[in-house]
C-alpha cells in the first residue's frame, strides 16, 4: 500500500510505516491540484491541517483506502462522503490529550493568578502588590462543554483541587469519577469557570455568543482550547467588557485560517499590528482582547508539546497498523 504524506509529522511515523511494509511518499509544498490530480495513486493519505478535503477530492481519490489527521478533529474532512466511499477515518485525540488538560489548567491557573499582567509589570519596573492579588481555585464549580478525552483529560488533571466539576455533552452517560454529566441549564446556574472542550461542528459554531453567555447565572471565566469559531469574539468582548465574563484564556480565535498555520484568512504582511501612536486596521475585537489584561492568548498550541508530537504519530501508526495488518 502507498500513502502519501501532506504535513511533516515525527519521524517515527513514516519509520515504523516503513517497517510495516508501507511505501511513503511525502509532498508537502504541492497546491491542492497536483495533490489531486495523482491522488489516485494512492491508497492512504496522512494530513494534519494543509487544506480541507472535499468532495471532489475524494472523488479523484479512487483507491483511497484510509485519511490518517495528524490532531483530534476531522472538521477538515468531509466525513460522510469519504464514508460513503468506504474510505476509513483516523484521528488520534489520544495522542494530545494530555497536554490540552495540562494548557487548560495552566492558563486558568494564571488568569487566576494575574501572572501574565504580573510579568509584564515586573519587567517594566512597576511592583503592584495588591493590584495583582489573585484568586484560588479552590470551592469554585468548573463547568465543561465536550467530556471526550479532551474534557475528560481536563476534569483528570483537576483532581488535586476542591473544586465541583460538572460537563454538558450531547452524548448520554459520559460522566465519571471526575466529573458529574448535567443538563446545560444546570451548567451555565452553577458555573464560575467554563471550559470549551468541543469538535467543530453545526451545534457547536457560533455557540458562544450574548444569548449563551447571558444565560450563566453568575459572572465566569472561559477558557477555550477547542475551536476557535465556537466562540463569537465580538460578543465575548461585549461581555469582557460588562464583566459578564470575568476574563479568558483563548488558544484559539475564530480569525485562524482553516490550517490552523496562520492567523487571519489574507496574509499577516496586509495587517498593521498595534504600535504606539499608530492605528491598526486588525478587527477591534481582536484589538480588545490583545490589549486586555484579564485575557491570556496562545497560538492554538495547547495540544502542542514535545511528548504530544510523538504520541499523535505513534497513535496513528498503531492505528493502521491494527487496520490494515
Amino acid at each position: 500500500m502507498k500513502i502519501l504524506h501532506l504535513d511533516s509529522n515525527h519521524p517515527l511515523l513514516i519509520n515504523q510505516l516503513n517497517d510495516l511494509g508501507f511505501t511513503n511518499h511525502e509532498d508537502y509544498s504541492s497546491p491542492k491540484s497536483e495533490i489531486e490530480a495523482k491522488i489516485a495513486e494512492y491508497d492512504g493519505m496522512i494530513i494534519r491541517s494543509r487544506f480541507s478535503i472535499d468532495k471532489q477530492f475524494l472523488d479523484a481519490a479512487k483507491n483511497l483506502k484510509f485519511i490518517g489527521r495528524i490532531g483530534a478533529g476531522l472538521e477538515n474532512i468531509d466525513c460522510d462522503y469519504a464514508e460513503e466511499k468506504g474510505i476509513y477515518l483516523i484521528s488520534a485525540p489520544e495522542g494530545n490529550r494530555n497536554a490540552v488538560g495540562e494548557h487548560t489548567l495552566g492558563m486558568l491557573l494564571s488568569l487566576f493568578n494575574k501572572l501574565n499582567k504580573a510579568d509584564k509589570e515586573v519587567i517594566q519596573g512597576k511592583w503592584l502588590r495588591e493590584a495583582n492579588r489573585g484568586l484560588e481555585l479552590d470551592g469554585k464549580t468548573v463547568g465543561l462543554i465536550g467530556y471526550g478525552n479532551m474534557g475528560k483529560a481536563f476534569a483528570k488533571k483537576l483532581r488535586g483541587f476542591d473544586v465541583e466539576v460538572l460537563c454538558y455533552d450531547i452524548k448520554g452517560n459520559v460522566g465519571d469519577e471526575n466529573c458529574k454529566q448535567v443538563a446545560l441549564e444546570e451548567l451555565q446556574e452553577k458555573a464560575d469557570v467554563l471550559s470549551l472542550h468541543t469538535p467543530q461542528t453545526p451545534l457547536t459554531l457560533n455557540m458562544v455568543n450574548s444569548e449563551f453567555i447571558n444565560n450563566f447565572k453568575k459572572s465566569f471565566w472561559l477558557i477555550n482550547t477547542a475551536r476557535g469559531k465556537s466562540v463569537i469574539t465580538q460578543d465575548l468582548v461585549s461581555a469582557l467588557d460588562s464583566g459578564k465574563i470575568l476574563g479568558a484564556g483563548l488558544d484559539v480565535l475564530e480569525y485562524e485560517k482553516s490550517s490552523f498555520e496562520n492567523l487571519f484568512k489574507v496574509e499577516e504582511s496586509k495587517f498593521r499590528w498595534m504600535r504606539k501612536g499608530k492605528k491598526s486596521n486588525l478587527p477591534e475585537a481582536f484589538q480588545y482582547l490583545i490589549n486586555a489584561d484579564n485575557v491570556l492568548l496562545t497560538p492554538h498550541v495547547a495540544g502542542w508539546t514535545i511528548e504530544s508530537n510523538i504520541k499523535l504519530a505513534q497513535t496513528i501508526v498503531d492505528k493502521i497498523k491494527a487496520k490494515f495488518c
